[in-house]
């Protein structure tokens, strides 16, 4: 699943990357781009409360892309 969270602000991205793990199967990854810089800190929050895991973050110019893996 992909999630284009771009021009979103906070809580928004966190939000919808919420709302796909919750509809995945474990083992699933989610894909999030976003372009709030509070994201990369609220992603690695998320992954570490839920136990889920942050299996790669890469940055494109003013974008984020996260791929969350679902516990």
């Amino acid at each position: 699943m992909k999630i284009d969270a771009t021009g979103l602000i906070c809580p928004e991205p966190i939000m919808l990357l919420h709302k796909a793990i919750h509809e995945s199967k474990s083992g699933e990854v989610v894909e999030l781009i976003a372009t709030d810089p509070v994201a990369k800190k609220d992603v690695e929050k998320f992954c570490e409360f839920l136990d889920h895991r942050l299996i790669s973050f890469e940055e494109k110019k003013d974008q984020m892309i996260f791929k969350v893996q679902k516990k």
